[in-house]
């Protein structure tokens, strides 16, 4: 099947760890803003498209302290949820939408994906991770990705 990565977002870490770590039988993030995908996980895939979003380099971007940060891991590492950093959530949700086409182009050429990965795939993605960083911008949320094995 694959990995299976959740992006959502959270009032800050505690609460980000309470849409993983399900104490009510409730799948993961249930209740939160999210939407899940195959194929893009948020630490090698996602970091050129953060590089275009945000114009900040790769190495300053893996410097941030925000950047993948562990937040919370269920059944020894089966699932585990990762910040996004708060610049990149910033970003997004002043990006221009029409240019994440051009966004995903720059990213499709990047060498993470193979020769399969969709442009249309990769603009979806980024329109909805867009929007949901201006929701999150709004309500003063951080956003996280959970990763399932």
């Amino acid at each position: 099947m694959g990995a299976l990565f959740g992006y959502y977002a959270a009032a800050d870490d505690e609460d980000a760890v309470r849409a993983v770590v399900r104490e009510d039988g409730q799948p993961m993030a249930t209740g939160y803003d999210s939407f899940i995908v195959k194929g893009v996980d948020p630490v090698v895939e996602l970091l050129p498209a953060e590089v275009l979003v945000t114009g900040r380099t790769a190495d300053a971007i893996e410097a941030d302290p925000r950047h993948a940060h562990l937040v919370g891991m269920v059944d020894g590492g089966e699932v585990a949820s990762l910040s996004l950093t708060d610049s990149f959530r910033d970003s997004l949700a002043r990006f221009d939408r029409k240019q994440l086409g051009e966004v995903a182009r720059g990213w499709s050429a990047s060498g993470v994906f193979d020769a399969q990965s969709h442009l249309s795939g990769l603009t979806g993605f980024l329109e909805d991770l867009a929007a949901l960083a201006e929701r999150a911008t709004v309500r003063g949320h951080r956003l996280y990705c959970w990763i399932s094995m």
